[in-house]
């Protein structure tokens, strides 16, 4: 079965928009855990605008699930990392100024400096996993950086998938079996949602993992987040 990690960031955006503690990440962690979740996904930024470093350190002794950190692996990315030694590492090509992630590596120009960060990971124990675009060249050399599993960026399948193009899908399945074969798992994640993940998760093979966090945490605000969690994972059993 296909794992679901829920992305809190947006919590923490909500927290921040007023200060103080409210809504706690902690406590919000720990309800979507005893919900179902696999996993619990944050995604700092250097501007610390939604998640903040501290609060990847504070949140550790409460993930009893998969803990996957992700992010670009500049200095403190790495130092809080391998502080913390979470299930998994996402790496995340996002400049510094990005709103939302909006592209993956280029595996082949930064093949010699994701080898190094990832070797380092692994040394910790840490799983790892790269960001990528659906583009077989850089998944082939994705392989070659010694990463654990790719995160197919979703966003062009859900952007066609509202428009009823279900085509859109064929790249993601050719780039899933092709990192199988190269032997990385599949993970999966942006701008999926309870409309489109089922097709996605029905076609994709090998799919490991899908983290989840605009959609889920806006689909919650209407149908609250226990009875949200449950559907996901019933659509993701197939």
């Amino acid at each position: 079965m296909t794992k679901l990690s829920v992305n809190i960031n947006k919590i923490a955006t909500l927290r921040n928009s007023r200060g103080g503690d409210t809504p706690n990440l902690i406590s919000v962690a720990k309800d979507i855990q005893e919900y179902g979740a696999q996993g619990i996904t944050v995604h700092p930024r250097p501007d610390e605008r939604h998640i903040k470093y501290q609060d990847a350190l504070d949140l550790k002794p409460f993930v009893i699930t998969e803990y996957n950190i992700e992010g670009n692996p500049i200095p403190n990315f790495i130092d809080l990392v391998t502080k913390i030694k979470p299930t998994q590492v996402t790496l995340v090509p996002d400049a510094v100024d990005a709103l939302t992630s909006n592209a993956g590596w280029d595996t082949i120009t930064n093949s010699a400096f994701l080898k190094e960060v990832i070797t380092e990971f692994k040394r910790q124990g840490i799983r790892t996993s790269i960001f990528m675009d659906v583009d077989l060249k850089l998944i082939e050399a994705a392989a070659l950086t010694g990463a654990d599993r790719v995160e197919l960026y979703t966003e062009a399948y859900a952007s066609q998938y509202v428009l009823g193009n279900k085509a859109a899908i064929e790249p993601y399945i050719n780039a899933a079996k092709l990192a199988s074969e190269l032997g990385m798992g599949i993970n999966a994640g942006h701008d999926l949602s309870l409309e489109n993940i089922a097709y996605f998760a029905q076609n994709i093979p090998n799919l490991a993992e899908v983290s989840i966090g605009h959609a889920l945490i806006a689909e919650s605000l209407y149908l609250g987040f226990q009875n949200v969690i449950n559907q996901y994972l019933y659509k993701l059993q197939g």
